[in-house]
């Protein structure tokens, strides 16, 4: 057996997760991003501790990654706000909260972007990492493509697996 599947093997089967959907205009109505992923969480049997839609805005966005933590995620899946429009700050509030990044998720989440929409893939900043407090942050744009995308193709195959090499 190779050391992947060895640690496959040994990772957790349901993780802890937080929603955050980082938006000035959705609501509990139009948050398609936020309920994909829930959705897809629970398809998998992981955990939700909680979510939360916050305005675009570093400070709730530091608050509610508190918020995540005390609620007792291991992880928090974040969607929108990392976009350059000047109210997108998703990317600037997380880099500062990060103390572990993990550069993979952001370079293959646009690589696998790239071969579905083309070039536009180069204006995400998708991100991901460690926080100083342990919790792991994935961060991923808003739009139900993208968000399914980083679900399927990137988060759900390795999350028990990222728990798993945490813990060690």
């Amino acid at each position: 057996m190779d050391v992947p599947k060895q640690h496959k093997a040994r990772a957790p089967r349901s993780v802890k997760a937080y929603v955050i959907t980082c938006s000035d205009s959705r609501t509990e109505e139009t948050d398609d991003g936020g309920r994909i992923i829930r959705e897809k969480l629970a398809g998998h049997g992981h955990l939700q501790a909680g979510s939360a839609i916050v305005p675009d805005d570093p400070q709730r966005i530091t608050a509610e990654l508190s918020r995540a933590q005390a609620a007792g995620a291991q992880v928090a899946l974040v969607t929108g706000g990392t976009g350059l429009s000047r109210r997108d700050s998703t990317f600037e509030a997380l880099s500062a909260a990060i103390v572990r990044p993990l550069p993979g998720f952001g370079e293959l989440f646009r690589s696998l972007s790239f071969a579905e929409i083309g070039s536009a893939a180069m204006l995400s900043r998708a991100i991901a990492g460690q926080t100083a407090s342990g919790l792991f942050v994935f961060a991923m744009p808003g739009s139900p493509g993208a968000v399914r995308l980083a679900m399927d193709k990137l988060i759900l195959p390795e999350l028990g697996h990222l728990i798993e090499e945490l813990s060690r």
